[in-house]
């Protein structure tokens, strides 16, 4: 029994070779250009996130503050500002009491919520009307 050895042909040899170098680097040009822009939107979809978080927490304050302003009649006193204390650093409110219209049985009350972020301030406002009750 005579043994044979194969050779593999030319052919065979080169369709069993890995990526050329020239596919190589085309792949590593479509990763520089996708990568980054994949980046910028996870930075922006993650800004944007937080920036709906604050402005959720502002006016969910901001409707906790009016509420103790017209339950306590607190608005009566004037125009006023503080924060939220320990629980809620980053937030101030202010409020602004004036003459609704031409009206003088109503007050315009507008409160304020604010925060700092990225550099600048961001705030809420959140606005009723009151009448006064004739004393």
């Amino acid at each position: 029994m005579t043994g044979k050895i194969k050779k593999k042909s030319k052919e065979n040899l080169f369709s069993e070779r890995g990526f050329t170098l020239v596919e190589i680097l085309a792949t590593f040009v479509l990763i520089a250009i996708i990568l980054p822009v994949a980046m910028e939107g996870i930075s922006l979809s993650t800004k944007m996130a937080s920036d709906s978080k604050r402005k959720i927490e502002a006016g969910t304050l901001a409707e906790i503050k009016m509420t103790d302003l017209l339950v306590n009649k607190d608005w009566t006193d004037g125009d006023d500002n503080g924060n939220f204390g320990n629980d809620y650093p980053e937030y101030t409110w202010r409020y602004e009491v004036k003459d609704w219209e031409s009206e003088d049985m109503m007050r315009q009350i507008d409160l304020y919520v604010e925060w700092a972020a990225t550099g600048r301030t961001h705030s809420v406002v959140l606005s009723t009307l009151v009448y006064l009750d004739a004393e």
